[in-house]
C-alpha cells in the first residue's frame, strides 16, 4: 500500500526529531488568551518545517521558547536531546536562530560582523578563514566584505544575517520571517541557501513565513491559530479536500477588481483574489458555481493558500463590510494628479534615482516595484516632500513640490515602510497625535477618531500601547492614522510587509474602496500577487525605469517560449535581469 506524504514525514520525525514539543503552553500578563495552548510538534533532520499562521498566532513565542529565551508555563520542549529549562546554554551553542529583526551592527563592515559573531560563538581562529569563505560564497557577499552593513540593501542584510547565524554550523536552524521586506530575487536566493544546507548538511529547519508560496515548498507544515495547532502535515495534505471548490473567473482585463468585488459578495464564495488575468474563487463547502454563468467558472487546482484561508475562515460568521469612503470631487485641473519628469536624487557620488519620469491619474492604483535598493523609497520620500530632489520636476495635487511642499503634504497620506508609530503611546493617543498634526479641529478629530477605531477594529485596543500590538494591528493603526485627514493621495511604502494573508486581504479591500472613491494611490510592495491589483506600474532597477505598463503588459513583455504564461514574480525577475539602459526610462 502506498504511503501518503504525511505518513512518510511522521516516520522521519519519529526516527530523528531534532526538536520535540509536547503540550506546550505559554501565557503573558494582560493577554485575553494564552499565546500558546497545548502545542505539540516535531522537527526532523534533513527537512524544512514551516510554522504558519496569522498575526498573533504564537509563532514567534514558540520560536523563543525553543531557544530558551522564554520558559513554557506547561509542557516540555526537547531540542537535540536536551530539555529546555535545564540545558539552555548547551542548546543555544548548537542551534542557529535568526529572529525577525536580526541584530546586525550597521557601523561594522560585512567582514567585521562575521568576525564579531564568530567571537560570540567561540569559533576557533584556525577554522574562520575557510568558514567565512564558504559563507561569503554561499550568500554572494564576497565582493562586499568591506562595505558597512548599514549600506547594504535589504536582501543583502538578510543574507548577511543568515551568514552570521551560520558562523557556527548548527544542526537545527530556526528562521523567524527571514524574507520579510525582501524582493523576489533575494527571496529565491535565500531559499536556495536554506535548501542547500538541508541537502548537504542534513540540517533541520523550522521556518516562520508570511509568504504562503514558501510554505508550499516545506516538507511539513504546522498551522497555528490563536495559539493552538489547527493542522499539520505535508502541504499537499491540506489541499486534498478542496478539489472542486476552486475556480478561475475571467472578466475584462481592466475590470478585475470590480469583478473580484462582485464575486466576494456572493454567499457561496469564501475567498476571491486577483490571479493574473482572472479572479481566483474559493467556494464554501457543499456549494457549486452558478449554472451557465457568464463569464464561465473554470476549475483550478487548489494550492496551499486556498487551504490556509479556508481553515481560518471556517468559523467566520460574518464578513467585514466594505469601507465607507466619501467620494472625492472631480478635479478642476487635468486628471493626472502626480507628474514626475526627469527626477533624480544623488547622495554624493551615488545616484539613487536617475532621470525617472511617470504620471499617475486620479483614482489610480500605481505600483513602484523594484529590488531592494532600486530607488523606490527615495522616490516616495521626494514625492511626499520629505526629501528634496537633486534635479527634475515633480508635481503632486497640482502643486510644485520644490516651491510649495507644505501645501502638497496637506493633501497627502503617507504610510511608511516601518510604520511611523509612537510605540510608547496607546492606539488612541497615536491617532490623536496624528490628527492634531494634520490640523483637525476638536470636533472633526473626535468624528474621525471614532471612524478609525471602528473601521479598523481597533476600538477594543484603544488603550493598548502601539509597541505591544501584533504586526497586523500595527498596520491597521498606521493606515488609520494616514487616512484621518481624508487625503486625496495616499502613499504606501511596503505597507503589508510581514503581514499575514488575512490582513493583506482586508487591507486591499480598503485600498479598492479608496480608489473607487477617487483617492489616488501610489504603492511599493515585494508581494508580486499584490502588484496584480495595480492599474499600472513601473519596475525600477538602479534608479531607472525598466518598464511601465499594466500588470498584463508587464507579464506579456516577459513571455518566452520556455515560459509562455509567466506569473508576476516570473515577470519581475525577468525585467530585473535586464540592463537599466537610458532608453528604457519613460
Amino acid at each position: 500500500m502506498t504511503k501518503s506524504m504525511s505518513e512518510t514525514m511522521t516516520e522521519a520525525m519519529a526516527a530523528a526529531p531534532l526538536l520535540h514539543a509536547e503540550q506546550v503552553s505559554k501565557s503573558f500578563a494582560g493577554m485575553a488568551r494564552a499565546a500558546l495552548n497545548a502545542v505539540s510538534l516535531c522537527v526532523p533532520a534533513g527537512a524544512v518545517t514551516g510554522l504558519i499562521g496569522p498575526d498573533a498566532a504564537g509563532k514567534t513565542t514558540f520560536m523563543r521558547l525553543c531557544c530558551g529565551l522564554l520558559r513554557p508555563d506547561a509542557g516540555r520542549i526537547t531540542v537535540l536531546d536536551r530539555q529546555i529549562g535545564r540545558d539552555d546554554a548547551a542548546i543555544q551553542a548548537e542551534i542557529g536562530y535568526m529572529p525577525q529583526h536580526f541584530g546586525l551592527y550597521e557601523d561594522l563592515t560585512v567582514a567585521e560582523n562575521l568576525t564579531l559573531y564568530a567571537d560570540l560563538h567561540s569559533v576557533p581562529q584556525a577554522q574562520r578563514p575557510d568558514r567565512f569563505a564558504q559563507l561569503l560564497d554561499m550568500t554572494q557577499l564576497g565582493h562586499f566584505t568591506t562595505r558597512l552593513a548599514g549600506r547594504l540593501s535589504g536582501g543583502m542584510k538578510q543574507k548577511l544575517g543568515l551568514a552570521c547565524t551560520l558562523v557556527q554550523p548548527p544542526r537545527l536552524l530556526l528562521l523567524d520571517e527571514p524574507t520579510v521586506g525582501v524582493d523576489p530575487v533575494s527571496r529565491r536566493e535565500l531559499w536556495d541557501i536554506v535548501y542547500r544546507l538541508v541537502a548537504t548538511d542534513g540540517m533541520g529547519v523550522l521556518l516562520c513565513t508570511a509568504y504562503l508560496d514558501e510554505a508550499e515548498r516545506c516538507q511539513q507544515v504546522v498551522l497555528l491559530h490563536e495559539g493552538a495547532v489547527l493542522g499539520s502535515g505535508h502541504p499537499a495534505d491540506f489541499t486534498a479536500h478542496l478539489n472542486g471548490r476552486v475556480f478561475g473567473v475571467r472578466g475584462a482585463a481592466n475590470q478585475r477588481r470590480a469583478l473580484q468585488t462582485q464575486l466576494r459578495q456572493r454567499p457561496e464564495v469564501r475567498d476571491a483574489v486577483i490571479d493574473r488575468d482572472r479572479v481566483r474563487v474559493l467556494l464554501a463547502p457543499n456549494t457549486a458555481p452558478p449554472a451557465n454563468a457568464a463569464p464561465p467558472w473554470v476549475p483550478l487546482a487548489p494550492r496551499f493558500e486556498d487551504a490556509f484561508i479556508d481553515r481560518l475562515l471556517e468559523q467566520a460568521t460574518q464578513r467585514h463590510p466594505p469601507m465607507q469612503v466619501a467620494a472625492r470631487p472631480e478635479p478642476s485641473a487635468l486628471a493626472e494628479v502626480i507628474t514626475v519628469s526627469n527626477l533624480s536624487r544623488r547622495f554624493g557620488a551615488f545616484v539613487a534615482v536617475d532621470q525617472v519620469s511617470f504620471a499617475v491619474r486620479r483614482g489610480e492604483i500605481f505600483g513602484l516595484l523594484g529590488a531592494n535598493g532600486a530607488g523606490k523609497s527615495t522616490t516616495f520620500r521626494m514625492l511626499c516632500g520629505l526629501l528634496p530632489a537633486s534635479s527634475g520636476q515633480l508635481s503632486v495635487a497640482g502643486v510644485d513640490l520644490r516651491t510649495a511642499a507644505a501645501q502638497a503634504r496637506a493633501r497627502i497620506g503617507y504610510m511608511s515602510q516601518k510604520f511611523a508609530l509612537y510605540e510608547v503611546l496607546s492606539v488612541e493617543q497615536n491617532l490623536r497625535f496624528f490628527g492634531r498634526a494634520y490640523g483637525l479641529n476638536r470636533q472633526r478629530l473626535r468624528e474621525r477618531l471614532d471612524w478609525a477605531l471602528n473601521e479598523f477594529g481597533l476600538a477594543p485596543l484603544r488603550q493598548q500601547n502601539a509597541g505591544l500590538l501584533p504586526l497586523g494591528f500595527k498596520q491597521r493603526l498606521a493606515m488609520a492614522a494616514a487616512l484621518l485627514h481624508e487625503p486625496d493621495i495616499l502613499f504606501l511604502d511596503e505597507p503589508t510587509s510581514g503581514v499575514d494573508p488575512l490582513e493583506r486581504r482586508a487591507f486591499w479591500q480598503r485600498i479598492d474602496a479608496l480608489a473607487n472613491a477617487g483617492v489616488t494611490i501610489l504603492i511599493t510592495t515585494h508581494f508580486m500577487d499584490e502588484a496584480e491589483y495595480c492599474d499600472r506600474m513601473i519596475i525600477l532597477s538602479q534608479g531607472r525605469i525598466l518598464i511601465e505598463g499594466s500588470p498584463a503588459e508587464v507579464r506579456a513583455g516577459a513571455r518566452r517560449p520556455e515560459q509562455p504564461d509567466p506569473s508576476m514574480e516570473d515577470a519581475f525577475i525577468h525585467w530585473i535581469s535586464q540592463p537599466a539602459a537610458p532608453e528604457h526610462a519613460a
